[in-house]
């Protein structure tokens, strides 16, 4: 098998195994390679190996030249290899992906990283809302044309017409169906609730106290004509906005009004002091009676400003006089005032605040507030 080896080598040219052909037999001690040589020599020579040298020898390259010593380091344990381009990239990638990460860092500030900025709160929307109808002149037109409308004089027919025409649409008759009779006063006009329609439209409800004016009884007393008996009626009046103005439109509609008003709840209890109240007791008669007289700061509390009241009216009595329960430098009860006005007399209602005032050695109540009414 050897042989056969060697004569391969021997054709296609290659070098012999370290130990000059002789590998197999290098380690060997030197007694086994000499048994090995006198086994070899008593066989007969192969023709083959024979062919085999004789044609290594002709074709036996020389010895490459030994490499100079150098007093050079030894190369490196490791052997360098080429990077493939996909390395290559992902490092030069993560170097740029650092770098724009510090810069953003240094644009945006580190803080605003830290404790991130509060979202600013978005403004309310705008909500547009369409124009309020102008209800305070839609009343006072209302109001004017009322008192001329409902007040007519057959010997001032022009004048009616031109109270009317002032506050009417351009076009609407002035008479506003009229015939020219009668007479009639108006003596006090209320303006009340506006409901707007569409186009600007709406309709004013108006109030009006009237009275009716009888013609003068010759064999009477020509000079003063009987006095009827004066009533509230309501008118539902047509007006529109319109050039900034508010006109009325056409003729208004006569009304009803309520006789009596709607029941409300009772005024719930209150309790009262008694030993307080028969002590005040002539207080609120003497302040009732300044208070008639035109001089109510005269006995009032320091600092107390009541106005007082018109001349012509007379204290008749304190009918009553109650204290709430309570404590404190200031108390509250309700007085009912009996007073003579007008040739009669009439009852009137009255929350009084009565104020502790104290002097070096004493001290007493006097009145520091007023309002009429028991609320």
């Amino acid at each position: 098998m050897s042989s056969l080896s060697t004569i391969a080598r021997k054709i296609m040219g290659l070098p012999e195994p370290e130990g000059g052909g002789k590998g197999l037999t290098a380690g060997l001690p030197q007694q086994q390679k000499t048994k090995k040589k006198a086994k070899k020599a008593a066989h007969p020579v192969n023709p083959w190996e024979a062919a085999g040298a004789e044609l290594a020898a002709r074709t036996q390259l020389p010895p490459a030249p030994a490499a100079p010593v150098t007093s050079e380091a030894p190369a490196a344990p490791w052997v360098p290899q080429d990077e493939s381009s996909g390395v290559v990239f992902a490092r030069r990638f993560g170097r740029g992906l650092l770098w724009a990460v510090v810069a953003l860092a240094a644009i945006t500030g580190v803080r605003a990283w830290v404790v991130p900025p509060t979202a600013p709160t978005a403004a309310p929307p705008t909500m547009t809302t369409a124009p309020t109808y102008p209800t305070a002149d839609a009343q006072a037109v209302a109001a004017r044309f009322s008192r001329a409308y409902l007040g007519w004089d057959e010997t001032k027919k022009e004048e009616r017409v031109a109270l009317l025409s002032a506050v009417l649409a351009a076009g609407v008759e002035a008479t506003m169906g009229w015939d020219g009779k009668g007479h009639q006063e108006v003596l006090a006009v209320q303006p009340g609730a506006v409901t707007p329609r569409d186009a600007g439209r709406a309709v004013a409800r108006v109030d009006v106290l009237i009275r009716a004016v009888q013609p003068a009884d010759p064999k009477a007393n020509p000079a003063a004509p009987p006095q009827l008996p004066a009533r509230w009626v309501g008118l539902d009046v047509p007006v529109v906005a319109t050039g900034g103005r508010v006109v009325v439109t056409g003729p208004p509609g006569l009304v009803g009004i309520p006789a009596t008003g709607p029941k409300v709840a009772d005024v719930p209890a209150v309790a009262t002091d008694g030993a307080l109240a028969a002590q005040t007791k002539d207080v609120v008669a003497k302040f009732f009676t300044a208070y008639a007289g035109g001089d109510p700061e005269s006995v009032s509390a320091p600092g107390a400003h009541l106005p007082p009241l018109a001349q012509g009216i007379e204290l008749k009595g304190v009918a009553s006089w109650t204290v709430d329960a309570g404590d404190g430098a200031d108390r509250t009860g309700t007085a009912r005032v009996l007073w003579a006005l007008g040739g009669a007399q009439v009852e009137m209602s009255y929350r009084v605040v009565l104020t502790r005032v104290s002097s070096s050695d004493a001290h007493r109540w006097q009145v520091s507030g007023l309002r009429g009414g028991t609320l």
